[in-house]
């Protein structure tokens, strides 16, 4: 009996570890991007059940020890970028480095939270330069509006349908928009921050529709929403910064496609997950929220705040503007297969990179 169950727990996780490489964008397909981490764990636990209890004279019980074994490490593959194992992406700024530094908060409230004051302690004491709350309603922005004094500048959009959205910030905000990209409903907020004289950074910020069975049925809608946008900063010289909850986590080959198309760096390769979803079940939580830039900038800090009452944590960036040492980092480049496959899927909805605003960046003209 006990033999059967391990054998059996075998089958399924090589199923689901498998699955995934099938280009299918259904919600259930998708989904098993999701939880590596946690896979790889339970599969860890299996090996170990596995080596007292089954007989590896028999054949069936060694290709099931090794196909466990070969489950492990693919899924490890996906996630070890993640870990200190890794080679840092974004090289730490020094100290005492010259050039002007840029905090931003990104935080999805959940839209029935009504716990406003947390987030507002949080804003209080971290001080970002820049706040953009994600599935925030009419009741978020009038408990947000005590921030108006320190928060002069803003997009606002909200909504009632959990894609709600609102930039706030004490730089000055040029050239700001409101987008809806792929859905009629689901918005995006893009605009140049003035950070002084000399620099102005491009920044997006994206909630797209994840899919699932009560969303979207199919990945298409969120996917083609990230990689107009990476096509639209593809050819960029400009500081950039994206920031949001993508519903989708960093290792994804979707997330890995925007990073290679768009040429922005994952600040979290060899530092860690900082995974923010979901708040208040420990062993189910990856990485849904997102700081990707260009190379104009060095690692300064980055942090997942306390529990705001949200199903999603507060993530928190600051950064240090430093041009003169872009070649020293490197992302992720895309190839020929990588342009096809983004261009493929772009093809699939209306939506192009020409739709994207490109506030022109760089210093005041």
């Amino acid at each position: 009996m006990l033999e059967g169950i391990l054998l059996a727990s075998t089958g399924l996780f090589a199923f689901v570890t498998l699955l995934p490489l099938w280009r299918h964008r259904a919600w259930w397909v998708r989904v098993w991007e999701f939880p590596r981490l946690q896979l790889a764990t339970l599969l860890a636990v299996l090996l170990v059940a596995q080596a007292p209890l089954l007989d590896y004279g028999q054949p069936w019980h060694l290709l099931a020890s090794l196909t466990s074994a070969a489950c492990l490490i693919y899924q490890l593959w996906w996630i070890a970028p993640y870990t200190r194992l890794w080679r840092n992406e974004v090289l730490r700024a020094e100290p005492d480095a010259p050039g002007p530094r840029i905090r931003v908060m990104a935080t999805n409230v959940l839209g029935p939270n009504r716990q406003a004051e947390r987030l507002l302690a949080l804003v209080h004491e971290y001080r970002p330069d820049v706040l953009v709350t994600l599935e925030t309603d009419s009741w978020w922005e009038a408990h947000l509006d005590q921030l108006s004094d320190d928060y002069p500048h803003s997009i606002r959009c909200p909504q009632d349908n959990l894609y709600g959205m609102h930039v706030y910030s004490r730089l000055p905000l040029e050239e700001p928009e409101l987008k809806f990209l792929v859905e009629d409903d689901v918005p995006s907020m893009h605009a140049r921050v003035r950070v002084d004289d000399s620099l102005s950074v491009r920044m997006h910020f994206l909630h797209p529709a994840p899919p699932s069975p009560t969303e979207n049925d199919e990945s298409t809608e969120r996917d083609v929403e990230l990689l107009v946008v990476a096509r639209s900063i593809q050819h960029s010289d400009d500081p950039v910064i994206v920031s949001g909850d993508l519903n989708d986590v960093a290792w994804s080959p979707t997330t890995r496609l925007f990073r290679k198309i768009s040429g922005l760096l994952d600040p979290r390769v060899g530092r860690g997950m900082y995974n923010t979803f979901h708040a208040h079940h420990w062993f189910l939580r990856w990485p849904l929220d997102h700081f990707f830039h260009s190379a104009h900038f060095r690692f300064v800090r980055l942090l997942r705040l306390p529990d705001i009452g949200s199903d999603h944590f507060p993530v928190f960036i600051e950064l240090q503007y430093d041009p003169k040492h872009t070649e020293e980092q490197q992302g992720l480049e895309a190839d020929r297969d990588d342009q096809r496959q983004a261009a493929e899927t772009i093809a699939e909805e209306p939506a192009t990179s020409q739709d994207v605003p490109q506030p022109e960046a760089g210093p005041r003209r």
